[in-house]
């Protein structure tokens, strides 16, 4: 195993992520972690990489090639191991930890995505609301199951309004400060001149997908051939991923009325403007000043491309 750089130094057990199934993680030299806040681009960024890894524009299961250790709903932390130590491809793994509840090991690449937390917060009520209702009884399980909470998950209010005032006051952290948007953004932010660290956001991923993904490959030290890049561009659009979400993520429907197609909804921003009151809108500048530098506040709502490399900011 390669030299473990930092352990851990928070612990997060939500009702839905545990930073403790990653003990059992033993790090290749060549890992790589996407970690993000829910609802950022995460899935978007797995078949980003998927596509890398394997140099080819073709169709696979990505959560069957991208190990989510922290993830609570799928059983025993036990198989989910096993599954990664049996990968013989470059392994890239799946994240809603912050920065700090993760282990560092030397050779690791960390890609966090962001989003505007409005955004986030939006797509996440349309997660939430069309759950099935195995989902719910896994939810409820691993809630009742755990004494720090005992009870079981709590219900989704079916006005997004609602929902995005909830959010706001707790930054969706499911039962743990540790797992909010708040905590998690700072942490990686924190991380954004380490080497080991890219910083990539969703609306320049809408913006500038190629650019993009060239950072991400550079990043990786990937080399794709020229003639290899304009399908890859061109399978990596959310129109092309929502239109093969079956074959991208064929277990959503037992997690999702719709599977697939309600799991990749919709990919735009801006749909709070429609829904949320402006005293909620007011509550959440609020909570963005309080909790973020100006500098991070200004990325989170704009991007790379607009608020300037977060690897340049002092």
């Amino acid at each position: 195993m390669p030299k473990l750089i930092r352990a851990p130094v928070l612990q997060v057990r939500s009702r839905v992520f545990d930073s403790a199934r990653w003990q059992g993680y033993r790090a290749r030299p060549d890992d790589i972690v996407i970690a993000t806040y829910s609802k950022c681009g995460t899935t978007w960024m797995q078949c980003i990489v998927c596509m890398l890894v394997f140099k080819s524009a073709a169709r696979r299961p990505v959560w069957d090639l991208s190990p989510w250790l922290d993830m609570r709903l799928f059983g025993p932390i036990e198989e989910t191991l096993e599954q990664a130590e049996a990968m013989t491809h470059r392994r890239f793994f799946k994240s809603h930890l912050p920065y700090d509840a993760l282990p560092v090991y030397e050779g690791t690449k960390f890609i966090h995505v962001a989003r505007d937390g409005r955004d986030a917060a939006m797509s996440l009520y349309n997660h939430f609301a069309r759950f099935t209702p195995a989902a719910r009884q896994m939810l409820d399980g691993v809630s009742l199951g755990d004494p720090k909470f005992a009870t079981p998950y709590p219900p989704v209010l079916h006005d997004p309004a609602a929902c995005f005032h909830d959010w706001i006051e707790d930054g969706g952290s499911q039962g743990d400060p540790g797992a909010s948007f708040f905590h998690v953004e700072n942490s990686y932010w924190s991380a954004r001149h380490d080497p080991n660290m890219l910083l990539v956001h969703y609306n320049d991923l809408k913006k500038d997908r190629a650019g993009e993904i060239r950072r991400v490959a550079d990043f990786l030290g990937i080399e794709i051939p020229a003639a290899d890049w304009p399908a890859i561009v061109e399978a990596a659009s959310f129109e092309a991923m929502k239109s093969h979400a079956d074959e991208l993520i064929p277990a959503a429907h037992v997690l999702w009325e719709g599977g697939g197609n309600s799991f990749l909804h919709k990919g735009t921003n801006g749909r709070w403007r429609d829904v949320v009151a402006k005293p909620d809108l007011d509550l959440y500048d609020a909570k963005i000043k309080a909790a973020f530098s100006a500098p991070l506040a200004r990325w989170l709502e704009n991007g790379r491309l607009i608020a300037g490399d977060p690897r340049q900011t002092a």
